[in-house]
């Protein structure tokens, strides 16, 4: 085991890893100084096992975790990545225009003409590795490569035959150094279930309420992601309980950590005819999974009950439009959002109700404080920093309203599950 130290803006985060390959391709992740004009490089130090390096940001940015790809996810502080799951690439110039601009995932793909569709419509996609893809090793249509979905739930034996094991977190690692043998320029996916976020999960079989199983799988992937969907979930402890979504990037986080956390949420009945989100619960699922430290997106847009619709999102003009406008406002946020956490700095407590979160940035001038309701419970919250200037307003953004800041304090009520923008002026 190989700990690291390394300081973001002069944020020190402690970081462990086992695997000796997976240690040095991170750190030459860390060290390519090319990917980073802004950053100043202290002296590495080799000692008795431990490497330390010390990274000190000249810019009001960290590097972007996708910067060590030539061929990966754009590294600039404007991109943020918003994709959708398993969609025909006919329908890619629809998705474009909701703000997604990601693809996970090719029906029997990747073909020659799924690809091309793709590429003409501007959208990039993270797809399995076969021949064709072979054949489109320089293709800067193809930002990632994939695993098979969720390998941790219990994997079918064949129709009528019942379910066996997860794929052993061995198997997974063994993968992820072929397919980085072939083609190391791209990042590699691994969307897990949700067994990350509740481990009373059937689904994973002989491996339920395992959680020591995810540290192993991470370390056969460079992005991990997971999905779990409390709206339409069938189980009494989940449904209903959006923070689900929360947990599970909070536990991936520490589990996959220094890799960038992607997550899914859910917009459609899914398998539940009776139940669906609403737009302002998906919004929630949003900006939970933000705050909470999510760096990617992914939506699930499937539809099986009533009837099957595959692009279900797409068929719900209400749910694509606040998608849209969920995604457009991300995506005018992306310079914030990737920006360094200074949460250190933030104190949140609820004065009634039930739980918020909050998440503090700061960019170009500015503080900008991420909340978000958690239980469905209407609430009033206290935000405290003692950066913000007294006598000042904090503007919700995106809206006419604004607060006044008294002694680094803000108060605000929430209604359930909903979202507050606030941006303050700073010193």
């Amino acid at each position: 085991m190989i700990p690291w130290r390394l300081k973001f803006c002069g944020w020190p985060k402690s970081i462990s890893r086992h695997a000796a390959l997976d240690e040095i391709v991170w750190f030459e992740m860390f060290l390519a100084a090319g990917h980073y004009p802004n950053m100043k490089f202290a002296p590495v130090i080799f000692a008795a096992g431990m490497v330390v390096c010390n990274l000190a940001n000249t810019a009001e940015s960290i590097p972007s975790p996708y910067a060590a790809w030539k061929n990966g996810p754009p590294p600039t502080p404007d991109f943020f990545p918003i994709a959708v799951w398993l969609q025909n690439p006919s329908r890619a110039v629809e998705y474009r225009e909701t703000g997604i601009n990601i693809y996970v995932g090719l029906w029997n793909g990747p073909t020659e003409e799924q690809l091309a569709t793709l590429k003409k419509a501007g959208v990039k996609v993270i797809c399995h590795l076969n021949e064709v893809a072979r054949r489109h090793l320089d293709d800067p249509t193809i930002i990632g490569w994939m695993h098979g979905d969720e390998p941790d739930n219990a994997q079918s034996l064949g129709a009528g035959k019942g379910y066996g094991p997860p794929i052993p977190p061995s198997k997974i690692i063994e993968d992820y150094r072929k397919i980085k043998a072939i083609d190391s320029t791209r990042p590699i996916l691994l969307n897990l279930g949700q067994g990350v976020a509740w481990d009373d999960w059937i689904g994973r079989g002989v491996r339920r309420r395992h959680p020591e199983d995810y540290p192993e799988y991470v370390k056969g992937c460079d992005i991990a992601s997971f999905d779990i969907y409390p709206v339409t979930h069938s189980s009494p402890e989940v449904a209903g309980k959006l923070w689900y979504v929360a947990r599970g990037v909070e536990r991936l986080r520490q589990w996959a950590a220094p890799r960038p956390i992607w997550n899914c949420i859910e917009c459609t009945r899914i398998q539940n005819p009776e139940r669906k989100a609403t737009p302002h619960q998906v919004r929630a699922e949003v900006w939970m999974s933000l705050v909470h430290g999510s760096r990617g997106l992914i939506y699930f847009v499937h539809e099986w009950k009533p009837k099957f619709v595959e692009a279900g999102l797409l068929a719900d003009s209400e749910m694509r439009n606040a998608v849209t406008q969920i995604n457009r406002q991300i995506l005018r946020l992306a310079p914030v959002l990737n920006s360094p956490d200074e949460n250190a700095a933030l104190k949140t407590s609820v004065r009634s109700g039930g739980r918020v979160a909050a998440m503090l940035k700061r960019h170009d001038g500015f503080w900008w404080i991420f909340a978000v309701e958690m239980e469905g419970i209407e609430s009033e919250a206290t935000f405290e920093c003692s950066e913000l200037k007294n006598d000042v307003e904090a503007e919700i953004f995106e809206s006419e309203r604004k607060l006044p800041v008294k002694n680094g304090l803000i108060m605000e009520k929430f209604g359930p599950w909903d979202v507050r923008i606030f941006k303050i002026k700073a010193r």
